[in-house]
């Protein structure tokens, strides 16, 4: 069933609107499967499909805006992680506080105008690098 459906996949999934001439659980495990935001019966009538439509769009563009959502916080979390594992690796290899690794890794960032989170990501990839071939 998954292969029926990859245009599901991508970043810009059209709203979906299933319209089934009957029910059933094959049916229903099928509209849940794509993912669709409203159910018409067949045969359409004009009751009611306006209502349809709006609803549909208007829980389509709210998931959309979740997940776009989602992924930000994500990275936000990614990005929070990565802060504290160079400040770990700066507290240990430098012998300084959390506090002056983390003024360390902002400081670093407002001079070169990047992220915190980017200056962290080298510190940890250079940590990584120079790491190689020593036994802990």
């Amino acid at each position: 069933m998954d292969t029926e459906f990859e245009w599901l996949k991508g970043e810009d999934v059209p709203t979906v609107i299933a319209v089934v001439t009957y029910e059933n659980p094959t049916i229903v495990e099928t509209v849940l499967h794509i993912g669709a935001q409203a159910v018409l019966p067949s045969p359409i009538r004009s009751f009611g499909l306006l209502s349809a439509l709006v609803v549909a769009r208007g829980v389509h563009r709210d998931m959309k805006s979740q997940a776009r959502r989602l992924r930000k916080l994500e990275a936000k979390v990614l990005g929070v992680r990565q802060i504290a594992e160079a400040k770990s690796i700066l507290v240990r290899t430098r012998q300084i506080t959390e506090d002056a690794a983390y003024d360390l890794i902002r400081d670093q960032a407002m001079s070169k105008r990047v992220t915190t989170e980017e200056i962290a990501a080298a510190i940890v990839n250079a940590n990584e690098i120079m790491s190689i071939g020593r036994v802990s």
